[in-house]
């Protein structure tokens, strides 16, 4: 009797798994089909930087001390800012002006010297747009990745590679940020 019902089940097994049809590619196709939920934007192509030059920021505005990177009169790629400068706990402050998605964070990679700084940035509103920001202490070991002859680059995932060309205006910043306010002498009273 047991045999009987393990040879009746079986046959019931075998029944209902033929049933149903063999697995295809069609429930991918159809899940790929839907519009998407969200997720990262398409990803920006490095731009053309073989024109691109350092400047000191522009208009009444602008803060002292900030230096912006691209191609004469085209729209700026990349901006370097000391905020703070003669504290101890001043900060230089790098923006990559591309579109990033809202409420995103990322590591900027700054490659240059031989040097590699990761710099943690975020999707910060500027200006009417959502740019990728973040600051680290102008004491950051990485920040010399500016320095030297060659170019250097600087990459956020989606945002293109973009390469720096050589000037001694990045470094300049970089160490007149890092100096620290040293006291004025005293004076002696007669």
């Amino acid at each position: 009797m047991n045999r009987a019902a393990l040879l009746t089940g079986l046959a019931l097994v075998s029944a209902l798994a033929g049933c149903n049809p063999p697995p295809s590619d069609a429930a991918v196709a159809q899940v790929s089909l839907l519009t998407p939920r969200g997720g990262p934007s398409e990803p920006l192509p490095s731009p053309d930087t073989a024109e691109a030059i350092w400047a000191q920021s522009a208009g009444a505005s602008a803060p002292a001390g900030r230096l912006v990177y691209g191609v004469p009169g085209q729209p700026v790629l990349m901006s370097l800012e000391c905020l703070g400068a003669g504290t101890p706990g001043a900060q230089m402050r790098i923006t990559r002006q591309a579109p990033a998605d809202k409420g995103a964070g990322a590591l900027l990679a700054l490659i240059g010297n031989r040097i590699i700084a990761r710099i943690a940035v975020d999707a910060t509103p500027q200006g009417g747009k959502v740019v990728w920001q973040g600051e680290a202490a102008a004491t950051l070991p990485g920040w010399d990745a500016l320095a030297g002859t060659r170019e250097a680059t600087i990459t956020v995932p989606g945002a293109g590679l973009v390469r720096l060309n050589p000037s001694p205006l990045p470094v300049e910043l970089v160490k007149a940020c890092r100096e620290i306010a040293q006291p004025s002498p005293p004076t002696d009273r007669v």
